[in-house]
């Protein structure tokens, strides 16, 4: 579901196998526990690279898992994804050293809010729109999804845009609104691009533990939104509602 490649200080985390990289739990503990290497395996000032093969960066929620026969066993699908994600959230704002998301694709809904959930987001311009679905399919966007597109995107027009008309940003109109840091020719051109990123934080040297607790203290309001998701209940029954 997902390989890490140690490139001197750098890690680079890709998504592999299923091309819409759905967050369902086996991917997102899969991400955790490349993580958990990462952490290990790291001996001095390094970065985080991630990023995903094929069309998609990451399709959001594996809702087609949710939908089982069961309304109830859908809701508890929905809440353990959730649960997942944002206790994968919390470990991308706690880690100790600086991330990149590598967009390479498509970057939907929850898989938006993943590669939002990076210091640095750098996408291609050649393919793949960034894309927050709710409005367009029917379902309640839940206050810590908000929450993370505030912290991250400063200007309330572009916010109105993202969440309020599910605007499909290419990689050129998520530059000019300020929400990522840049855009490259082709897949290989951003991977390239957040490589030497990387080589240029790690070369600041700073302390991994204290740029994570200044991230901490960053976004500590997304960390007080994602102790809860009071959306799971709202997204069970529209699921259950199309059985």
């Amino acid at each position: 579901m997902c390989t890490l490649e140690k490139r001197g200080s750098l890690f680079i985390l890709t998504l592999t196998g299923n091309d819409e990289h759905r967050l369902n739990p086996n991917l997102i503990d899969a991400i955790k526990a490349a993580l958990h290497r990462v952490r290990s395996e790291s001996t001095g000032p390094s970065a985080l690279i991630t990023t995903a093969c094929g069309k998609f960066f990451s399709n959001g929620y594996d809702l087609a898992w949710a939908n089982t026969t069961s309304p109830a066993a859908a809701a508890q699908r929905i809440q353990l994804m959730s649960s997942k994600l944002r206790s994968l959230v919390n470990d991308l704002i706690s880690f100790p050293m600086p991330t990149i998301a590598a967009v390479c694709g498509h970057a939907s809904a929850a898989g938006y809010i993943l590669a939002l959930s990076h210091d640095n987001v750098l996408m291609r311009k050649d393919r793949g729109f960034l894309y927050m679905s709710e409005v367009d399919i029917g379902l309640k966007i839940s206050a810590w999804f908000v929450s993370v597109v505030s912290t991250k995107i400063g200007s309330a027009i572009a916010r109105r845009d993202v969440i309020l008309r599910a605007a499909k940003l290419t990689a050129k109109m998520a530059v000019e609104r300020g929400i990522i840091d840049s855009a490259h020719d082709g897949a290989e051109e951003t991977v390239e691009a957040a490589v030497r990123l990387g080589e240029e934080l790690v070369g600041r040297k700073w302390d991994g533990h204290v740029y994570g607790q200044i991230r901490r203290v960053l976004h500590a309001d997304v960390l007080r939104a994602i102790e809860f998701d009071e959306t799971v209940e709202d997204a069970a029954e529209i699921i259950a509602s199309r059985l």
